[in-house]
């Protein structure tokens, strides 16, 4: 008997209801934010941002199941203002409201999001926007502002294995396939937390053994082998792209600017948007190099400032310069750590009061009773520093930023041992 599906198993195992959708507990979860609007019947034109194949088409279509409205939809990709009036059209003579899924909307220009405004406004349709990256940057803010933004998170490990026991009792009772996952880290590292392709990576595995066995053992050698003589299959919607922007931004972190630049060449013949790489480099140039080099910063910014004035095709130039520069620029995460240890400490602290000598004194009681008494003008003593306590009490000598080993932020080390005196660990 066939193992092979009449219709990709991602499609087939899509979840069609709420008890059956994996992932994103604290927006639909018994007491997420999105149940209750969903329950309430009355939703918001939304934006759903987060990483492919974390279910936001399956979350479109089960809340217009639930809402009992026609659904339209259409990919940004393919997709014109053409295509998007005729849906307007056609919920407008229905006189009901319909629901509009639009995926990955931050493909569309700002000419083809001004045809979405009216409708919108109006009540026409109700929006539901699918984006993998940042709607801040890529959504205008007028259509923005009419939409709520609902952050997805990529899928955990449990969340995988849930997956994976569908996937068994699937293949068990419609073709008596026994599969069993002996290994599975292989399997998840090749999906990244994508539903939809480690849908795929289990299909073309049991696809590869035709009808020949009743029961196919999963383990980590076998699926890598598999996958990589077969990657065209694999990746069944063209996502690849996400793999090679990853590769682009690991080679620049690790300093190799001759995989840096064929992964740009990659990237720039698969017809990727410029502004998409060149926000990569300015994120990677505060991440991953920070003040070991803050030029690296600035020639980033600078790169997209001027590719977003001139495009293709000369556009690939100045991406070319900036990623061979930050190749090889000195790296550190320093300031992204220190920044990220902050977040922590106030996550388990809470608002711990300022110290009084910090605090602003705008009225005359508050001078009076202490505001500001005991702080001291950096800029009166010599050097332009004076020592005085900046935390909050609890928090007396607690260091967030280590400085990186490198040049430029050793600079730093030095100053704050000479200026701290051994007070943060320095």
């Amino acid at each position: 008997m066939s193992h092979v599906n009449s219709k990709p198993l991602a499609e087939i195992l899509r979840p069609t209801s709420f008890n059956d959708y994996v992932g994103q507990e604290h927006l639909i979860g018994k007491n997420g934010i999105l149940r209750k609007v969903i329950d309430s019947g009355n939703i918001p034109s939304m934006i759903l941002w987060g990483p492919p194949g974390v279910g936001k088409t399956t979350l479109a279509y089960i809340i217009s199941q639930k809402l009992l409205v026609p659904l339209f939809s259409l990919s940004a990709i393919n997709a014109g203002v053409k295509s998007v009036r005729e849906v307007i059209d056609k919920a407008d003579e229905s006189g009901q409201k319909s629901v509009l899924f639009l995926d990955e909307i931050h493909r569309f220009s700002k000419s083809q999001q001004d045809s979405l405004l009216s409708a919108v406004e109006k009540g026409t349709i109700t929006l539901i926007g699918a984006t993998t990256e940042n709607p801040s940057f890529e959504v205008i803010s007028p259509l923005l502002s009419r939409c709520q933004v609902y952050i997805l998170k990529s899928l955990e490990i449990n969340h995988l294995d849930g997956l994976c026991n569908r996937v068994q009792q699937f293949y068990s009772s419609q073709f008596g396939l026994q599969i069993i996952f002996t290994e599975k880290e292989a399997l998840y590292r090749i999906s990244g937390g994508d539903a939809r392709k480690l849908y795929n990576a289990v299909e073309l595995v049991v696809n590869t053994f035709g009808s020949e066995l009743e029961q196919i053992e999963f383990t980590n050698a076998l699926v890598s082998e598999i996958i990589q003589n077969n990657l065209a299959t694999y990746d069944k919607k063209g996502e690849m792209h996400y793999d090679v922007i990853s590769a682009f931004i690991k080679s620049i972190r690790g300093s190799d600017p001759n995989a840096a630049v064929y992964y740009l060449a990659r990237m720039i013949e698969g017809g990727e948007d410029v502004k998409f790489i060149a926000r990569r480099m300015l994120i990677l140039a505060s991440e991953d190099i920070g003040n070991a080099n803050p030029n690296a910063l600035l020639l980033a910014n600078a790169c997209f400032d001027a590719v977003s004035k001139i495009g293709w095709p000369e556009s690939r130039i100045i991406l070319s310069q900036t990623a061979v520069y930050l190749a090889n620029s000195d790296k550190s995460n320093s300031t992204y750590m220190a920044i990220s240890k902050a977040q922590e400490m106030v996550a388990k602290t809470g608002d711990l009061p300022v110290p009084l000598h910090l605090r602003n004194a705008p009225t005359k009681l508050m001078k009076q009773i202490g505001y500001g008494d005991d702080y001291k003008y950096a800029h009166d003593f010599t050097g332009n520093f004076v020592e005085l306590e900046f935390l909050p009490e609890k928090l007396k000598g607690t260091q967030f930023y280590n400085p990186g080993n490198n040049a430029r932020e050793q600079q730093d080390a030095q100053k704050i041992r000479e200026r701290w005196k051994g007070k943060y660990n320095r």
